[in-house]
């Protein structure tokens, strides 16, 4: 599997793992499947992991690490999710537990923080609870105040690495009545406290990552320092929320190395699979799914490269598009993962007779991403939160037109993501969207000068239309804080479907001039596809287009050799 070439850490870290993906190694899928049947950690894989030094690709320049764009994490994340992805969530995990330091520590606090982490120490992230799920305002694990610090007594369960890790941030009730203002996070190394302080709870036996440490923890009159509080007393809920935007985007890269672990583990099955005296890839009825498939992989790409890039170049929207970004990818990947086991057969569940089970293993591994860091429901509500402002925003076409071109400009250099100006709404709306009328005239010029074949530019004026009646129906969606109605998040589900085909309208329109090599660029191909399958979401009945499309799309799957990658085919060194 050949890398993003848009991301040296990435190139330098798959030619690792290619040493350690065959025989013995452990990213061998016999390997990884052992472990996976004896519910095992993947300590050699974490171990070479830590070797090659992506704990410091966790820590963001400013802090001493190497976290310079938040792109390069995600194609390193998706370097390691491709191979397995109990491995990348296990090692991943410390990220997480590090993003609200990050965005609220002490420069005092961060600096250490990243040095530890640099060093190999694990952090987690204690948000959840037994009783109360994603309610994180129900949260009962206290801090109270003492002479020199804070007592933590509560118990937060179904946490990754609780019992692996060093370090746990933990979100506290702070004042006894809770509210929007009676939490604080606490950055708790349990190294420095006494025996009794603390227990670990069991590890819980789970359907996918089967080796991963999910489990908990339970403080008992556990005395920390005051420098343990991360930020101001009761801004916890404030905190985390605004870290999640940074951890929801990039946790996408879990799905697209999943996406491309299925994928490829289906085109070579149809490629040596015989039916009725032919190869199954060369049958049309399978073909064609193969097509609509990696469609689906490009729509998420499309989405992760816009989200993750946003969060320099559009900071003030990111507690819109992560939510976009998190609720769109997993669930398009969960679809094609769908999809492709349909064309696999049996052996998409059986688990010795090919591939070591490695596909049956991605599909149950890849259901948790859609949950973790906020579900997909979670993260629909977040956006139905924001209608009125989305509706005003796009009828003005009001935008932030130098960061929307920087987020959807491959080529374009990236600033230093400025974490101060998170916010916990978008109160600009969403620059990708608004600019989609303004880019549909970009397109139709194109078509004119001949540069552009005229069926892309008709599908990008129906994805304006069908944009447009999307915003005709959130305005007409009446507030409804508490008791959201199933309609609002078909909204959001379509407003989803939206911001992914204009964002790859953006990213074709701003990279096309420079003449890309790659298949996919060729007459807009992969833009008519991704086009056509987000116009099929908001039209069901009557989606414009063509759909041998996919067809002429799944030619490229079939002889692509390495990743099937929309930045691994634009082929644009330099980007950052």
């Amino acid at each position: 599997m050949s890398p993003d070439t848009a991301h040296p850490p990435a190139v330098a870290l798959d030619a690792l793992l290619r040493g350690l993906d065959t025989g013995d190694g452990p990213f061998a899928p016999a390997r990884v499947a052992k472990l996976d049947r004896e519910e095992a950690f993947p300590d050699a894989a974490c171990q070479a992991l830590e070797a090659f030094g992506l704990g410091a690709h966790y820590v963001p320049t400013r802090h001493g690490g190497r976290l310079a764009h938040y792109p390069e994490l995600v194609a390193l994340w998706r370097t390691v999710a491709r191979r397995d992805l109990t491995a990348a969530i296990g090692h991943g995990k410390t990220f997480l537990g590090g993003a609200c330091t990050w965005v609220g520590g002490t420069p005092e606090q961060a600096v250490a923080l990243g040095k530890d982490v640099a060093r190999g120490a694990r952090v987690s992230w204690g948000l959840t609870e037994r009783h109360h799920g994603s309610d994180l305002l129900a949260g009962e694990l206290s801090a109270t105040r003492t002479a020199d610090g804070w007592r933590l007594n509560g118990e937060k369960w179904l946490i990754n690495n609780a019992t692996r890790g060093h370090l746990m941030s933990v979100l506290a009730r702070t004042e006894p009545m809770g509210g929007p203002r009676g939490f604080s996070v606490f950055l708790v190394d349990k190294r420095q406290l006494p025996a009794g302080a603390f227990r670990c709870l069991p590890k819980e036996r789970t359907h996918g990552i089967r080796g991963a440490d999910i489990s908990g923890i339970v403080f008992t009159n556990a005395d920390v320092p005051a420098t343990a509080l991360v930020g101001k007393p009761g801004g916890g809920i404030e905190l985390v929320l605004k870290a999640l935007q940074l951890t929801r985007t990039v946790a996408v890269a879990m799905s697209l190395g999943a996406a491309d672990h299925a994928l490829r583990l289906t085109v070579d099955f149809a490629k040596a699979h015989q039916l009725y005296e032919r190869r199954l890839v060369d049958l049309p009825r399978a073909r064609r799914p193969l097509g609509e498939a990696a469609t689906q992989l490009l729509l998420a790409e499309a989405v992760s490269t816009v989200g993750s890039r946003a969060l320099h170049a559009l900071t003030p929207e990111a507690g819109l598009t992560s939510a976009l970004t998190k609720a769109f990818v997993p669930t398009a990947i969960n679809d094609m993962i769908s999809q492709l086991a349909d064309l696999m057969g049996a052996r998409s569940f059986l688990t010795d007779v090919y591939a070591h089970g490695m596909f049956q293993k991605v599909e149950r591994d890849h259901r948790i991403i859609a949950i973790f860091d906020g579900s997909t429901l979670v993260n629909r509500n977040a956006v139905i939160n924001q209608f009125p402002v989305l509706v005003r925003a796009f009828r003005q076409e009001r935008r932030d037109a130098e960061g929307l071109a920087t987020a959807t400009t491959l080529s374009a250099p990236l600033p230093e993501a400025d974490l101060s100006r998170l916010g916990l709404v978008s109160t600009a709306g969403c620059s990708v969207v608004q600019g989609l009328p303004a880019a549909v005239v970009r397109l139709q010029a194109l078509v004119e000068s001949g540069a552009l074949p005229k069926g892309v530019a008709y599908l990008a004026r129906a994805l304006a239309r069908a944009t447009d009646a999307v915003h005709q129906r959130m305005a007409a969606q009446p507030p409804a804080p508490r008791d959201v109605p199933p309609e609002a998040f078909h909204l959001a589900e379509h407003y989803e479907a939206c911001f992914a085909g204009a964002a790859c309208v953006h990213l074709w329109l701003n990279h096309a001039n420079r003449a890309p090599e790659g298949p996919l660029w060729r007459d807009a191909l992969w833009l008519e596809a991704c086009l056509v399958r987000v116009l099929s979401r908001l039209s069901p009945e009557d989606p414009p287009g063509d759909t041998g499309v996919f067809d002429r799309l799944a030619d490229v799957v079939v002889d692509t050799t390495g990743v099937f990658s929309l930045l691994a085919d634009a082929r644009t060194e330099g980007a950052s």
